[in-house]
Protein backbone atom coordinates (compact mmCIF):
# COMPACT_ATOMS: atom_id res chain seq x y z
CA UNK A 1 0.00 0.00 0.00
CA UNK A 2 1.30 3.46 -0.91
CA UNK A 3 0.39 6.80 0.64
CA UNK A 4 0.39 10.29 -0.87
CA UNK A 5 -0.14 13.32 1.37
CA UNK A 6 -0.31 17.02 0.71
CA UNK A 7 -1.61 20.15 2.39
CA UNK A 8 -2.30 23.75 1.48
CA UNK A 9 -3.50 26.75 3.45
CA UNK A 10 -5.94 29.09 1.73
CA UNK A 11 -7.28 32.44 3.06
CA UNK A 12 -10.95 31.48 2.83
CA UNK A 13 -13.43 30.34 5.52
CA UNK A 14 -13.74 26.61 6.10
CA UNK A 15 -17.44 26.47 5.21
CA UNK A 16 -16.76 27.98 1.76
CA UNK A 17 -13.79 25.68 1.13
CA UNK A 18 -15.69 22.60 2.26
CA UNK A 19 -18.74 23.45 0.15
CA UNK A 20 -16.51 24.03 -2.87
CA UNK A 21 -14.75 20.66 -2.54
CA UNK A 22 -17.94 18.73 -1.73
CA UNK A 23 -19.53 19.84 -5.03
CA UNK A 24 -18.42 17.25 -7.64
CA UNK A 25 -18.67 19.72 -10.54
CA UNK A 26 -15.83 21.76 -9.04
CA UNK A 27 -13.42 18.90 -9.71
CA UNK A 28 -13.09 20.14 -13.28
CA UNK A 29 -11.61 23.45 -12.04
CA UNK A 30 -8.82 21.62 -10.22
CA UNK A 31 -7.39 19.20 -12.80
CA UNK A 32 -5.04 19.92 -15.70
CA UNK A 33 -6.69 20.21 -19.11
CA UNK A 34 -4.43 17.52 -20.60
CA UNK A 35 -6.17 14.89 -18.45
CA UNK A 36 -9.32 15.51 -20.51
CA UNK A 37 -11.41 14.87 -17.39
CA UNK A 38 -15.15 14.57 -17.91
CA UNK A 39 -17.90 13.98 -15.39
CA UNK A 40 -20.04 11.18 -16.80
CA UNK A 41 -22.63 10.79 -14.06
CA UNK A 42 -23.30 12.01 -10.54
CA UNK A 43 -25.80 10.34 -8.23
CA UNK A 44 -26.06 12.55 -5.17
CA UNK A 45 -27.11 11.40 -1.75
CA UNK A 46 -28.14 14.16 0.62
CA UNK A 47 -25.58 15.05 3.27
CA UNK A 48 -26.58 15.42 6.92
CA UNK A 49 -28.21 18.72 7.83
CA UNK A 50 -25.83 21.59 7.24
CA UNK A 51 -24.60 23.37 10.37
CA UNK A 52 -25.28 27.09 10.63
CA UNK A 53 -23.35 28.74 7.81
CA UNK A 54 -21.49 32.01 7.82
CA UNK A 55 -23.49 34.95 6.43
CA UNK A 56 -21.44 34.60 3.25
CA UNK A 57 -22.83 31.12 2.54
CA UNK A 58 -26.45 31.37 3.67
CA UNK A 59 -27.68 31.89 0.09
CA UNK A 60 -24.85 30.15 -1.73
CA UNK A 61 -26.21 27.41 -4.01
CA UNK A 62 -23.94 24.41 -4.07
CA UNK A 63 -24.69 20.78 -4.77
CA UNK A 64 -23.01 18.60 -2.19
CA UNK A 65 -22.16 14.91 -2.47
CA UNK A 66 -23.06 13.34 0.85
CA UNK A 67 -22.15 9.84 2.03
CA UNK A 68 -23.26 7.23 -0.51
CA UNK A 69 -23.01 9.58 -3.50
CA UNK A 70 -21.54 8.06 -6.66
CA UNK A 71 -19.39 10.04 -9.09
CA UNK A 72 -18.31 8.62 -12.47
CA UNK A 73 -15.59 10.36 -14.44
CA UNK A 74 -13.28 9.62 -17.34
CA UNK A 75 -9.75 10.93 -17.80
CA UNK A 76 -6.41 10.22 -19.47
CA UNK A 77 -3.97 8.99 -16.81
CA UNK A 78 -0.99 9.70 -19.09
CA UNK A 79 -0.91 11.71 -22.30
CA UNK A 80 -0.31 8.69 -24.53
CA UNK A 81 -2.85 6.41 -22.85
CA UNK A 82 -6.53 6.06 -23.75
CA UNK A 83 -9.14 7.45 -21.39
CA UNK A 84 -10.11 5.36 -18.39
CA UNK A 85 -13.38 5.33 -16.48
CA UNK A 86 -13.44 5.84 -12.74
CA UNK A 87 -16.33 5.38 -10.33
CA UNK A 88 -15.99 6.67 -6.77
CA UNK A 89 -18.32 6.54 -3.77
CA UNK A 90 -18.37 9.03 -0.90
CA UNK A 91 -17.84 6.86 2.18
CA UNK A 92 -17.60 9.50 4.93
CA UNK A 93 -18.95 13.03 5.23
CA UNK A 94 -18.59 15.41 8.19
CA UNK A 95 -19.50 19.03 7.44
CA UNK A 96 -16.56 21.45 7.49
CA UNK A 97 -14.18 18.70 8.62
CA UNK A 98 -13.66 16.00 5.99
CA UNK A 99 -15.12 13.66 3.45
CA UNK A 100 -13.69 10.50 1.93
CA UNK A 101 -14.11 8.87 -1.42
CA UNK A 102 -13.15 5.35 -2.47
CA UNK A 103 -12.73 3.89 -5.90
CA UNK A 104 -15.53 1.47 -6.76
CA UNK A 105 -14.24 0.82 -10.27
CA UNK A 106 -11.11 2.16 -11.92
CA UNK A 107 -7.41 1.78 -12.58
CA UNK A 108 -6.28 1.04 -9.01
CA UNK A 109 -6.58 -2.13 -6.98
CA UNK A 110 -7.47 0.13 -4.02
CA UNK A 111 -7.85 3.92 -3.75
CA UNK A 112 -9.06 5.88 -0.71
CA UNK A 113 -8.90 9.69 -0.62
CA UNK A 114 -9.52 11.71 2.56
CA UNK A 115 -10.20 15.40 1.92
CA UNK A 116 -9.63 17.22 5.21
CA UNK A 117 -10.43 20.84 6.03
CA UNK A 118 -9.59 22.62 9.26
CA UNK A 119 -10.12 26.25 10.16
CA UNK A 120 -6.76 27.85 10.76
CA UNK A 121 -5.62 31.47 11.10
CA UNK A 122 -2.24 32.57 9.84
CA UNK A 123 -0.80 36.01 10.54
CA UNK A 124 -4.22 37.10 11.75
CA UNK A 125 -5.99 35.96 8.57
CA UNK A 126 -8.85 33.48 8.92
CA UNK A 127 -8.38 30.58 6.54
CA UNK A 128 -8.50 26.85 5.99
CA UNK A 129 -5.86 24.16 5.98
CA UNK A 130 -6.76 21.68 3.22
CA UNK A 131 -5.18 18.25 3.64
CA UNK A 132 -5.34 15.28 1.31
CA UNK A 133 -4.35 11.75 2.24
CA UNK A 134 -4.52 9.14 -0.49
CA UNK A 135 -3.89 5.47 0.20
CA UNK A 136 -3.63 3.38 -2.94
CA UNK A 137 -2.55 0.01 -4.22
CA UNK A 138 -1.65 -0.76 -7.80
CA UNK A 139 -3.01 -3.78 -9.65
CA UNK A 140 -0.90 -6.34 -11.55
CA UNK A 141 1.40 -7.54 -8.76
CA UNK A 142 5.06 -6.86 -9.47
CA UNK A 143 4.22 -4.73 -12.53
CA UNK A 144 2.07 -2.58 -10.27
CA UNK A 145 4.95 -2.17 -7.84
CA UNK A 146 7.17 -1.05 -10.69
CA UNK A 147 4.50 1.45 -11.83
CA UNK A 148 3.90 2.86 -8.31
CA UNK A 149 6.55 5.63 -8.66
CA UNK A 150 4.80 6.76 -11.87
CA UNK A 151 1.51 6.99 -9.96
CA UNK A 152 3.24 8.98 -7.20
CA UNK A 153 4.69 11.43 -9.77
CA UNK A 154 1.30 11.82 -11.46
CA UNK A 155 -0.37 12.54 -8.11
CA UNK A 156 2.34 15.09 -7.28
CA UNK A 157 1.85 16.78 -10.64
CA UNK A 158 -1.94 16.89 -10.33
CA UNK A 159 -1.86 18.29 -6.82
CA UNK A 160 0.75 20.90 -7.79
CA UNK A 161 -1.71 22.04 -10.48
CA UNK A 162 -4.55 22.03 -7.96
CA UNK A 163 -2.56 24.10 -5.48
CA UNK A 164 -2.08 26.77 -8.15
CA UNK A 165 -5.72 26.68 -9.31
CA UNK A 166 -7.43 26.48 -5.91
CA UNK A 167 -6.99 30.08 -4.65
CA UNK A 168 -8.36 31.55 -7.87
CA UNK A 169 -11.28 29.09 -7.95
CA UNK A 170 -12.12 29.90 -4.32
CA UNK A 171 -11.91 33.63 -5.07
CA UNK A 172 -14.53 33.18 -7.80
CA UNK A 173 -16.73 31.17 -5.40
CA UNK A 174 -16.33 33.83 -2.68
CA UNK A 175 -17.32 36.62 -5.10
CA UNK A 176 -20.40 34.64 -6.14
CA UNK A 177 -21.32 34.04 -2.49
CA UNK A 178 -20.87 37.77 -1.71
CA UNK A 179 -23.04 38.71 -4.70
CA UNK A 180 -25.80 36.30 -3.64
CA UNK A 181 -25.66 37.50 -0.02
CA UNK A 182 -26.57 41.07 -1.06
Amino acid sequence: MKRFETSQWVPFPVDLVFSFFANPSNLLHLVPDDLETRILEVRLQAPPQRPPASPLLRHFPSEVAGEGSIIQISFKPLGWMPKVAWTARITEFVWNSHFCDEQVKGPFKYFHHRHGMQEQARDGVRGTLVTDTIDFDQPYGILGLIAAPIAQRQLSRRFAFRQKALPESLQVAARLAEHLAL
